[in-house]
């Protein structure tokens, strides 16, 4: 009987090394993927109610249902490509062919800078590096980009199957994952508000914050206010002092060039009307969607942005909020199991 008993032990040992190794060794060969993996996820849980409604209720087939969602997400993500791209690649092809003359900008600003303020921010090898390191980030761009189409063929893909066997994937993760149900419901509540909070209020945030910057730069005579506004909207999913790392510069460059006027009233527009509507956005469109901690969202997208790339953005608050759960449940289970033992 004790020999029975450790063979199953052993045998049971034996196949969890395997499949930890087996899933090491895939995850290692297709590491380049996650962001079209988990993506998918993404795409699936925003959409997983209507297209269950669509498909239960109104008796619609599973694959056209799915067709179409396709099809509506690939709208959704491509007109903002679409814009970006227009408003970017004049830019980024001016950089390219002028990086002489943006160094020689670099040298004037550092000029004025220092004439106005005696502090050297740069000097004439630092500009021509900067403009250098400039110019190869532009290759690495074209070079990301068969990677970014590789993903999201692959994110559809996947988002594709997980609709048409949704019920039948879900019912067997409730068998697999070694919890109680009512950790699973928890986990599983838990990753919907999280992915719906981060997938839908963050792009809406960025928009609002983007927008009300695009105003106040053109309000206040800013050069290419536009795109300056785009990259408002770009950092804005840092709290607080994501629109700082756009309109602080901007505004210590208008100083520096004379004007001053301007460069006061722009600084009085960000920090009372781009801040707070960061503020109000951030209160009102994220408590309603997900009540998340300003904390967890920094330090999610700084670990999801090393870790997934652009996704990290949904899925590093979703992991350090996985932690506090996993926590939780840990200390639920083990430790009133421990409290029971000793009773």
């Amino acid at each position: 009987m004790t020999n029975q008993v450790f063979n199953n032990r052993f045998t049971q040992v034996l196949l969890l090394l395997i499949i930890v190794a087996t899933a090491v060794l895939l995850t290692a060969e297709l590491v380049v993927f996650i962001p079209g993996f988990l993506g998918g996820i993404t795409l699936y849980i925003l959409s997983r109610g209507l297209f269950f409604k669509m498909v239960d209720q109104y008796k619609w087939k599973k694959g056209l249902v799915a067709m179409l969602m396709i099809i509506v997400f690939c709208l959704l993500i491509a007109v903002p490509v679409y814009f970006s791209i227009q408003l970017l690649a004049p830019k980024i092809s001016g950089i390219a062919d002028q990086k002489d003359e943006l160094i020689k900008e670099l040298q004037l600003i550092e000029i004025k800078i220092k004439a106005k303020t005696n502090i050297s921010l740069f000097n004439a090898d630092n500009a021509k590096s900067i403009a250098e390191k400039i110019s190869m980030l532009i290759p690495q761009l074209i070079n990301s980009t068969a990677l970014m189409l590789t993903n999201l063929l692959m994110m559809f893909f996947i988002y594709y199957y997980m609709l048409i066997g949704g019920k039948k994937l879900e019912a067997y993760l409730g068998k697999v994952i070694p919890l109680k149900k009512e950790d699973i419901d928890l986990l599983a509540d838990e990753t919907k508000v999280l992915i719906r909070a981060n997938a839908l209020g963050i792009p809406l945030i960025c928009l609002v914050q983007g927008l009300f910057g695009a105003v106040g730069y053109w309000m206040f005579g800013v050069e290419d206010w536009l795109l300056w506004g785009f990259f408002t909207g770009v950092f804005a999913f840092f709290p607080l002092v994501g629109t700082m790392i756009v309109w602080v510069p901007l505004v210590a460059y208008m100083y520096a060039t004379g004007t001053e006027w301007l460069a006061t009233g722009l600084t009085v527009y960000s920090i009372v009307v781009t801040g707070n509507v960061d503020y109000l956005a951030r209160m009102t469109l994220m408590k309603k969607l997900g009540n998340v901690h300003p904390l967890i969202t920094v330090l999610g997208v700084i670990v999801g942005l090393n870790l997934f790339g652009f996704v990290g953005l949904i899925f590093g608050p979703l992991l350090i909020s996985y932690f506090l759960i996993l926590v939780k449940i840990y200390i639920n289970e083990f430790t009133n199991l421990n409290a029971s033992t000793r009773a």
